[in-house]
């Protein structure tokens, strides 16, 4: 069950004996200061928060997160939060899914952009590793 929500990409799932950090795999939503943030978490916390999920997973993060695409009720969670244009496809790590996830993944974020939905209302919304990395300048 998820426990809580942190932001666009990051959850917490009660597993039954202790909470799991979830880090969503394929995806980068915009952080929490960043335009959006709070658009992007509402959005999956109305998907997620207090629902039964699956965690497809393989791999923890160097934060010890398990990197996961989170499905409920058979919907690809990391997907809707692409859909909704409240997160970018994470084109870094594409190898890392499988071809059809890739596929669904870029033509989800193309229709958001081209319909212009939630982030993409702006002309060039600044991607979350571009602001991460200039906040570190």
């Amino acid at each position: 069950m998820v426990v809580g929500v942190h932001d666009g990409d990051t959850i917490t799932v009660w597993n039954g004996q202790a909470n799991e950090r979830i880090r969503l795999s394929g995806i980068d939503a915009p952080e929490t200061k960043q335009p959006f943030g709070a658009v992007s978490k509402r959005n999956l916390s109305d998907l997620v928060f207090g629902k039964e999920v699956d965690v497809e997973w393989s791999k923890r993060d160097r934060y010890k997160r398990i990197v996961g695409k989170v499905m409920i009720a058979g919907k690809d969670a990391c997907l809707e939060q692409i859909r909704a244009g409240v997160a970018w496809w994470y084109r870094e790590y594409a190898k890392e899914q499988p071809v059809a996830d890739r596929r669904s993944y870029e033509d989800a974020e193309n229709s958001a952009k081209s319909q212009r939905r939630g982030l993409w209302v702006d002309a060039d919304p600044t991607a979350p590793w571009d602001w991460r990395h200039a906040k570190r300048r």
